[in-house]
């Protein structure tokens, strides 16, 4: 499995084409040195480099890309890597062979309590969002330069998760600090439990960078996220009074880009962990569930499913569905119904 970290590594941080490198477990500091990276297996990792890393994206036998941004108290093997390997079992096996999945692995804290975690993580996804933001940069430009080889032609789509989705604003945010605008590098962004302020996409506030960089960005909400109620305390003791947008999907749709949709995810998250938030994956029988299913669906088709083009709102369910590598129609989930639209 490929992946992208800046965590901090032990030895030498001068990138080095082939060699192994190993992280450095008790320094849960973000680095600013960024790594491109083949997972050989547990603990075993090997360096690429930019430009091997995104020619062997290019060669993939699958049909597109999808960055996987994991959410905070997140330690590699407990569970970056873990959940992207499932992530990658469940969608082969709703559509073999569409999407490689890559994790993007950032440093997350170890403490004692779950609530020193959160804030100090807050700050490490906003530094590691100013580092990656050079792996747009080398991919652009790995891109430019292409030449001789054959043109990449896959499209790349983006799922965080939780305190990823800041990791991912703040990356897009300081490249168009930088540039004055992103590119449009994404065909989805999909925001699944995001742990960002509600108003994030109103008209000046960073999250229009990320509808600037995608052809559709979908944000899966629901309203008994217990994580996102602790989320929303440790921020008001902090004197940041903001609902999540895990919570309640945008404050005002009317007032976000219109490739902003809002998925309610209320009819089956806290059947899939006890906090509610832990919801992208698998249902408690392990199939693929609701919310992963639609995602599949829409990478595939490049239209949200089961949104009619005058409508950006729907409701998924946890009812039956159809087999996993049938064709899905419109409607994707069987039993997903349309809410009012914006």
């Amino acid at each position: 499995m490929l992946f992208v970290t800046n965590r901090r590594i032990e030895g030498p941080r001068r990138s080095q084409a082939g060699r192994t490198i190993a992280f450095a477990e008790r320094d849960g500091e973000p680095g600013v040195s960024l790594f491109f990276c083949q997972r050989l297996g547990p603990g075993r990792y090997l360096e690429l480099t930019a430009a091997p890393f995104f020619s062997r994206l290019r060669r993939s036998p699958r049909q597109q890309i999808l960055f996987y941004v994991h959410g905070f108290n997140c330690q590699p093997e407990l569970g970056a890597f873990p959940g992207a390997e499932r992530l990658q079992t469940l969608c082969d096996e709703l559509a073999p062979g569409l999407v490689e999945v890559v994790p993007v692995v950032w440093p997350c804290d170890d403490d004692f309590g779950l609530v020193l975690d959160y804030w100090d993580d807050q700050r490490n996804a906003d530094v590691s969002g100013l580092v990656l933001a050079r792996a747009l940069g080398k991919f652009m430009a790995w891109r430019d330069r292409l030449g001789q080889e054959e043109s990449c032609l896959k499209h790349v789509n983006v799922l965080a998760h939780s305190m990823g989705n800041r990791v991912l604003t703040a990356a897009l945010a300081a490249w168009a600090g930088d540039y004055g605008s992103v590119p449009a590098l994404f065909r989805g962004v999909f925001l699944a439990a995001p742990d960002l302020a509600n108003d994030v996409f109103e008209p000046g506030r960073p999250g229009t960078v990320l509808a600037d960089a995608a052809r559709h960005v979908v944000v899966y909400h629901a309203a008994d996220d217990f994580a996102l109620r602790s989320s929303k305390v440790v921020n008001v003791r902090h004197k940041l009074v903001r609902r999540r947008l895990g919570h309640t999907g945008p404050a005002d749709l009317d007032r976000a880009p219109r490739n902003v949709v809002a998925v309610d995810c209320d009819a089956f998250n806290s059947g899939y962990d006890r906090l509610g938030h832990s919801y992208l994956l698998a249902d408690p029988q392990g199939r693929p569930g609701s919310l992963l299913r639609h995602l599949v669906a829409t990478v595939r088709s490049g239209r949200v499913a089961g949104l009619a083009p005058d409508q950006r709102r729907l409701l998924l369910t946890g009812e039956p569905r159809e087999p996993a590598n049938s064709d899905l129609p419109s409607n994707p989930e069987g039993g997903s119904r349309l809410a009012d639209s914006a």
